[in-house]
């Protein structure tokens, strides 16, 4: 990307629906041991629910919480076991092969030091790597690759970085130079991307948002009368394509990075951004538009794997989002904004096979504000304690310029083999 194209406002970069990028850079310290680590951070934008990706199984208090709408081991769909205590959404396999093999791993009750419910906010908050929303335009993995330094880099020709998608994600914005690559298939356009679309011509073009509440009305007005909207029941109501469009998008997105991380020759590092995690309608944890969503992106997992062939054995990926969802299910049948989640990690370079997790119950005493699940663990120790092991980034860079103001919060130990 030339240095003189326009920087992306910060609504755009959150706008954005998928961007990946890289960084040519093997720490001095892996190239000392023998290592040739990668590392692909994906996040998932819109507040992923993690009680319906890992569900406590084992917790006396969640059969009353989610009830039918929760997962269970001996459900009609059951959920697939991980410790005894938690399972796994059966519609993602792939990983739970991986965890089997000791190549997956789920921490649980995690966030980031973010307390409130704007994706906005949550986004910045989860991609700029700050205690607060707004506070710098540079990412934590932008700020954790400069830190390794020139002299860490790998020599790939000059291409230190690149991206595939339009409008780069904050988490990778900053100092590092960038190339773009825009996958020929567009990404299906969410009821989550109408409503920040909206939320956008409301300041710019009122007739057009006015058009787009009009639409969103109507369909919302159908629903309620039992009226089928869309020809697809896996699609939100406004979405422009259905699932197979979104398997296929998270596919592309997921060979485009594998390749590009797999070659001798290429770049080491990368993110990638997906929307769509948004589910306050009609969540559909076992069957429906959540279920649909895991299974595309586990099978963009697979596709991962696959695709990075011998180097996966030194690869780690990990899934995150902005916060999670409510502990009980709306009205709708769907999940509002809410605090703790999953972080999901994946690769041949993990300590895996188990789950991490200071569980904090699911009595309404222990939920936070009567309705979340509690936070236990800070996702940026999660984070640094990847970037510690894995790529060698120093403790005191990354609670000082990585992770600002964090000093007092170490890494989390034993994530990798």
């Amino acid at each position: 990307m030339p240095s003189n194209t326009r920087v992306p406002t910060r609504r755009e970069l959150l706008l954005g629906s998928a961007a990946l990028f890289a960084w040519a850079s093997v720490p001095g310290r892996a190239r000392a041991e023998g290592r040739d680590p990668r590392f692909l951070t994906i996040v998932l934008r819109g507040a992923l629910d993690g009680l319906a990706v890992a569900a406590p199984v084992g917790d006396p208090d969640w059969p009353k919480l989610r009830g039918d709408e929760g997962l269970k081991s001996d459900g009609q769909v059951p959920a697939l076991p991980l410790d005894g205590f938690f399972a796994l959404n059966p519609a993602m396999p792939h990983l739970h092969r991986l965890y089997q093999a000791g190549q997956g791993a789920i921490v649980h009750a995690v966030a980031t030091p973010y307390r409130e419910r704007s994706h906005f906010d949550g986004q910045d908050v989860l991609e700029s790597g700050q205690a607060r929303p707004g506070a710098v335009d540079t990412g934590w993995l932008n700020r954790a690759l400069t830190a390794l330094g020139p002299g860490e880099r790998a020599d790939t020709g000059g291409q230190q970085a690149f991206a595939v998608g339009p409008i780069a994600p904050l988490v990778v914005r900053g100092p590092a130079p960038v190339l773009s690559w825009v996958p020929p298939r567009l990404p299906p356009v969410s009821d989550e991307t109408t409503m920040r679309l909206l939320d956008l011509y409301r300041h710019t073009d009122p007739a057009l948002a006015l058009a787009l509440e009009e639409r969103i009305g109507l369909a919302a007005i159908a629903r309620a009368g039992g009226i089928n909207v869309e020809p697809d029941t896996d699609r939100p109501a406004v979405q422009i394509g259905g699932i197979e469009q979104v398997r296929k998008y998270f596919a592309d997105a997921a060979n485009a990075a594998a390749e590009f991380l797999a070659r001798a020759e290429g770049p080491r590092v990368g993110a990638l951004a997906l929307d769509g995690w948004d589910t306050h309608v009609n969540e559909g944890t076992v069957k429906g538009r959540l279920a649909n969503l895991l299974g595309a992106l586990d099978g963009a997992l697979a596709e991962i794997e696959t695709n990075m062939g011998g180097a996966w054995r030194e690869t780690v990926v990990v899934f995150v989002t902005e916060f999670g969802r409510t502990a009980r299910i709306n009205g709708n049948d769907g999940t509002d904004h809410g605090t703790a989640t999953v972080a999901i990690l994946a690769g041949g370079a993990l300590n895996g096979g188990r789950m991490v997790a200071d569980w904090p119950g699911l009595k309404d005493a222990d939920l936070y504000e009567h309705r979340d699940l509690r936070a236990t663990t800070d996702l940026r120790a999660v984070l640094k304690g990847l970037l510690k092991d894995h790529l060698g980034v120093d403790d005191h860079v990354l609670g000082t310029d990585v992770f600002p103001d964090s000093l007092s919060l170490p890494p989390m130990p034993g994530l990798l083999a």
